[in-house]
């Protein structure tokens, strides 16, 4: 176990590390922020180290000044991630690499026995055109790096709009998914210690406008509930055959047949906010814990709903009138510059009635 006083080293300086790293701070560590620029995370944390992600000599400087290595997103260079021997790494650049390619991802699910939606590679026009032959239309056309938030992705109605959608992904390597019928989306967000040990978290209730997560609710309604337990056991195959340790999410869809698995980050996760005031132990919380060897945290919701609504733009500006409301706990992430589709912060509703 690292007892508190130590330094917990967080690559990415974004919103997820700005919380990761205040729940560390509760608990008694110290964080180090590494990043090309500073973001968020800067303004709760004590050190920080300005650096490309894939600048080796900057990496090894890191890791010899703290006492464990985590991240806080996927988009990152993998092999100087598992170069980095002055640290542990957890999760460990295994982890990156399943996560960040939507091929690599599908097939290692599927050899676990996960349930993606049907798909085919695709890496020229002509491979979409045989894709969208055994895949069918509708379907969505994702790159299979760096699309989040509903970036970098084209949906076809028709294959006449296969033109358009190789187009707009300027000819980026690819995947087409078949759209999926369901019911509703959710996610599984589990933890995973370095022991092995591991605990879920409810399943919240996912809903997207404009591919971008805006409401998170807990519980879920009957339909995901009847998936729970097989999803929750395909997240925790993930987790153990990668060795993965601190918080792993799993996105699914509710289908007529199971749940249909959609995607994996290996890091704490917009649809697990809800848990910082609406469960036991928050996410942010339990990604500390097991990164550092601790024994989990309880998981249990803490009042009879939940709900988690993101802020993009300027729904941030109604804080005065999300603040006078007394089931809301506001989360502000410190963002200079408001954007449409940015994510500006976020607001959980507990009722415990």
């Amino acid at each position: 176990m690292l007892p508190p006083g130590s330094t917990i080293g967080i690559i990415g300086a974004g919103q997820l590390g700005r919380m990761m790293a205040v729940a560390a701070v509760q608990l008694g560590y110290r964080t180090h922020i590494y990043a090309p620029a500073s973001g968020p995370a800067n303004d709760a944390s004590g050190a920080f180290t300005q650096a490309d992600y894939d600048d080796p000599q900057a990496l090894a400087r890191f890791a010899a000044e703290v006492d464990v290595v985590t991240y806080e997103f996927e988009n990152l260079p993998a092999d100087p991630i598992a170069a980095i021997t002055g640290a542990p790494v957890r999760p460990s650049a295994a982890s990156l690499r399943v996560a960040q390619d939507r091929i690599e991802e599908k097939r290692f699910v599927e050899g676990l026995g996960g349930r993606p939606a049907r798909w085919a590679a695709v890496s020229s026009r002509a491979e979409l055109d045989a894709a969208i032959e055994s895949v069918g239309c509708p379907a969505i056309l994702k790159t299979t790096r760096f699309g989040y938030d509903g970036k970098g992705q084209s949906r076809l109605k028709s294959p006449a709009d296969a033109d358009a959608a190789w187009g707009a992904l300027n000819g980026a390597p690819a995947v087409l998914e078949a759209f999926v019928d369901f019911s509703h989306e959710f996610s599984i967000v589990l933890a995973r210690g370095a022991d092995g040990a591991i605990t879920h978290y409810p399943p919240p209730h996912n809903v997207h406008v404009g591919g971008i997560l805006a409401t998170s609710t807990v519980p879920a309604p009957a339909e995901i509930a009847s998936q729970w337990t097989e999803a929750a056991a395909l997240a925790g195959r993930i987790a153990e055959a990668l060795g993965h340790v601190g918080v792993l999410a799993c996105e699914f869809f509710a289908g007529r047949d199971g749940p249909v698995f959609n995607e994996m980050a290996p890091r704490v996760h917009n649809s697990g906010h809800w848990t910082i005031e609406g469960a036991a132990t928050s996410q942010f919380e339990n990604h500390i814990r097991a990164i550092c060897g601790l024994p989990l945290g309880p998981t249990t919701i803490t009042g009879q709903k939940v709900e988690m609504t993101n802020l993009i733009g300027t729904d941030a500006d109604d804080w005065a009138a999300i603040l006078a409301d007394p089931a809301a706990h506001l989360h502000l992430y410190g963002k200079r510059e408001v954007r449409d589709g940015r994510k500006m912060g976020h607001v959980t509703r507990v009722w415990r009635d």
